[in-house]
């Protein structure tokens, strides 16, 4: 098994040409954010992940996590590694200075938690699903809930988790039932939620539970839900954890992966109701939670580029290290490296982590523009951005994160499908990641519809318009000439592909839904070539200066051909499926499946 290495040189790559940090920093929340600065944390939060949290990750998966005296017990040393996670600083990162936070951008926050979630996923999920939760009360709750929870769950002295489902519900939470009734200035909580991660531990001094359920004379449907606060312990007068509240942990699920992340089964008021506490009014519980899941749904994309970045890493040092056969040019037997076949797979996975990365720093630039600046146009314009790429980098990230964890097997041969060397690992963990926070096919519909349809794919039309732009400076670089037209038959498919959709996605009330994986698929072939295309339009220019990123640049000119060659063309195949429609999709009968 290799050790994780955080590939801060690309991050760093991305963070400064192709997502514009500069414009980024222009911002007067950022401008304290130097060069210098964003090198010194990524530096630092590289050594927590490769020194702290990587060497846990094996132990995590074959020791999972168990209750024990009715609390949740994790795997040896994270308890520890919870510990001088809290120590740096790292759960405050991208959180504003006034809640206890650092106050860095969401784009260099990003890059920590690709390394974190890279190192170990299961352990990262923690703070992920906290960040979360901190933003549903940051934005929803009162005064004295923010004063209460905030700087606790910021520092990570506290944890925050995400209590929609139930077993009778899975994605439909209009099938909700778990019951609130008020009692004074709070609610009495009743009732199950399924799949909560590190829904309970014993890593942090409290676990903030947000908790979607139903009062009393709530109608039927998502417009009967509300939103509560349950804290695992009930704090004081002074703030600290005091009595014991009436929920607690049931089981904890036995998954194919992410082991070490307790998903739990949580029981609510079972000694008679668990004090909750109503975040805004009543009836908007779904509304104040999707502030949490988009951000999420964000932070699953990444997870996404983790993994398959860290599958990729173990076949690449398997491929160097592994003897075996003969390869035309090299004398006697080699490593497996020199093999065309296994050089297909290695560049399918480098050009497919490097397209993700761009993809989603890019996606979670716009979000700092979007909330910091003060010009309305520029705010509308990113906002726009963010909405219609954050179902492409949750859905296509992690979907692509399969294909590339399970070529990592491949590489390894019989020894991928042996747990010892660790490759299996990497494919059974990623594989949560196209489910959780709304499945592929949740995303993949939440494109069409309200991304697509609803605006008339005005938003869509505007991102086509700045890939056109990169066409046409392509022009200018004879060199990239067949780069050119590799990144036009893409930008070609999804203009197809949207017109198609515009015109037949109304015509056919089966249309949308077979053809939207399609759609998202496409987009995100086509968004990553963009994006490869203009590493590569960087690395021309910059080919000349070196500095010592020659090698780097050299390399990016070769990933990018490599995507756009061999990668892109996938895009036309996925206009294929999508123009063909949903005739055959829907005309057999339940009976014949």
């Amino acid at each position: 098994m290799t050790t994780y290495v955080a590939p801060v040189r690309d991050m760093r790559f991305v963070i400064e040409e192709l997502a514009d940090i500069s414009a980024v920093r222009g911002l007067a929340a950022f401008e304290e954010i130097t060069p210098d600065l964003v090198e010194a944390v990524l530096e630092e939060g590289s050594r927590l992940a490769q020194e702290v949290l990587a060497p846990l990750n094996k132990i995590g998966d074959l020791q999972g996590s168990k209750i024990v005296d009715g609390q949740v017990q994790v795997a040896d040393g994270f308890s520890d590694a919870y510990a001088k996670f809290v120590e740096g600083g790292w759960p405050g990162m991208k959180f504003k200075p006034e809640i206890g936070g650092q106050g860095l951008p969401s784009l260099v926050a990003g890059a920590l938690e690709e390394m974190w979630q890279s190192a170990n996923m299961a352990f990262a999920l923690c703070p992920m699903l906290t960040q979360g939760a901190i933003d549903a009360i940051e934005f929803h709750g009162t005064e004295e809930q923010k004063a209460v929870y905030l700087e606790k769950m910021v520092s990570g002295e506290w944890t925050g988790t995400m209590n929609l489902t139930e077993a009778q519900a899975g994605s439909d939470l209009a099938a909700v039932r778990t019951r609130a009734v008020r009692e004074g200035d709070s609610y009495l909580i009743t009732g199950q939620k399924v799949f909560i991660t590190w829904g309970d531990h014993d890593v942090a001094e409290n676990v903030v539970h947000l908790v979607l359920a139903r009062t009393p004379e709530a109608p039927e449907g998502v417009k009967g839900i509300s939103l509560f606060i349950v804290p695992k312990y009930l704090p004081g007068p002074d703030g600290a954890p005091g009595e014991r509240n009436d929920v607690h942990p049931i089981s904890v699920e036995h998954k194919l992966g992410i082991h070490a992340s307790p998903t739990c089964v949580m029981g609510f008021g079972d000694k008679g109701g668990a004090i909750g506490y109503l975040v805004g009014d009543e009836g908007e519980g779904l509304v104040y939670m999707f502030t949490m899941m988009n951000r999420a749904r964000l932070a699953v994309g990444m997870q996404g580029i983790s993994i398959a970045d860290r599958a990729y890493q173990q076949a690449r040092q398997y491929a160097r290290d592994r003897i075996q056969g003969s390869a035309a040019g090299h004398p006697g037997r080699v490593s497996i490296i020199h093999h065309p076949d296994v050089r297909r797979m290695l560049m399918t996975m480098k050009a497919s982590v490097e397209a993700m990365r761009a993809v989603a720093y890019t996606t979670v630039a716009s979000i700092d523009i979007a909330e910091n600046t003060d010009d309305a146009d520029t705010r509308s314009r990113h906002h726009a951005r963010v909405d219609l790429m954050t179902p492409i980098v949750k859905g296509w990230c992690t979907e692509l994160a399969q294909e590339v964890a399970s070529l990592g097997v491949q590489i390894h041969g019989g020894m991928g499908y042996m747990e010892e060397t660790g490759a299996a690992q990497h494919f059974r963990d990623a594989r949560v990641t196209t489910i959780y926070e709304g499945t592929t096919g949740i995303q993949a519909l939440d494109l069409v519809g309200r991304k697509t349809l609803r605006d008339g794919g005005r938003a869509q039309r505007a991102l086509l318009e700045e890939m056109g732009e990169v066409s046409t400076e392509l022009a200018s670089f004879p060199d990239l000439a067949d780069v050119k037209l590799c990144l036009d038959s893409g930008i070609d498919a999804h203009r197809r592909a949207l017109e198609w959709l515009l015109q037949s996605g109304t015509e056919d009330v089966h249309a949308a839904g077979s053809v939207a994986f399609d759609l998202l698929m496409l987009m995100g072939t086509v968004c990553g070539g963009w994006q490869m295309v203009r590493a590569a339009l960087v690395a021309q220019r910059r080919l000349g200066e070196d500095q010592g990123y020659g090698e780097l640049y050299r390399t990016k000119l070769v990933t990018a051909r490599f995507y756009l060659k061999h990668l892109m063309p996938r895009a036309q195949a996925y206009l294929q499926a999508l123009q063909a429609g949903s005739e055959e999709t829907m005309a057999l009968p339940e009976e014949q499946f």
